[in-house]
């Protein structure tokens, strides 16, 4: 099978199509910050997802397979999502370079993950110790490691 060239992102976006503008917004955010974003609705928007099909899990996969990380973000709907629960799966397998993304009303630096999400750190937006917004990936408030050092490799440690 001859796979088309894809372009890399920094993040695979994986969400429930019902959070799709809050999704959005999030992913505006983080592309403000400098990241590429795959988000399959807005970047394959000729891909069905309502069918689960082989050509639509190996057009995800590849998009994984590009994707630098993969974001998965918790939402009440997230639990309905046929696709959300394999492509963590997937890419776990893949890279190991998975984090929670929780999406919430308000803004937190402590993230009580459920279930099987628990072994998976969670990552928030914060500002540096120079005032600079930068992404976090964390296990907890005081144990943390940058996005870009995290995407190396890195695990969060515990700090101070």
């Amino acid at each position: 099978r001859v796979q088309a060239s894809v372009s890399r992102h920094d993040i695979f976006l994986s969400h429930a199509y019902a959070d799709r503008e809050v999704v959005f917004g999030v992913a505006l955010m983080i592309e403000d910050l400098g990241y590429s974003v795959y988000i399959d609705w807005r970047d394959d928007p000729y891909m069905d997802r309502s069918k689960v099909s082989p050509e639509t899990a190996d057009k995800l996969r590849a998009r994984m397979k590009s994707s630098r990380c993969l974001f998965y973000s918790t939402t009440n709907n997230a639990s309905e999502s046929k696709w959300m629960p394999w492509e963590l799966g997937f890419k776990d397998g893949h890279n190991t370079r998975v984090a929670v993304l929780p999406v919430v009303q308000y803004t937190t630096s402590s993230y009580q993950g459920q279930e099987y999400l628990s072994i998976y750190p969670y990552t928030d937006a914060a500002e540096d110790t120079n005032g600079k917004q930068r992404l976090w990936v964390r296990r907890s408030s005081t144990c943390y490691v940058d996005f870009d050092s995290w995407l190396e490799g890195a695990e969060p440690t515990q700090r101070g």
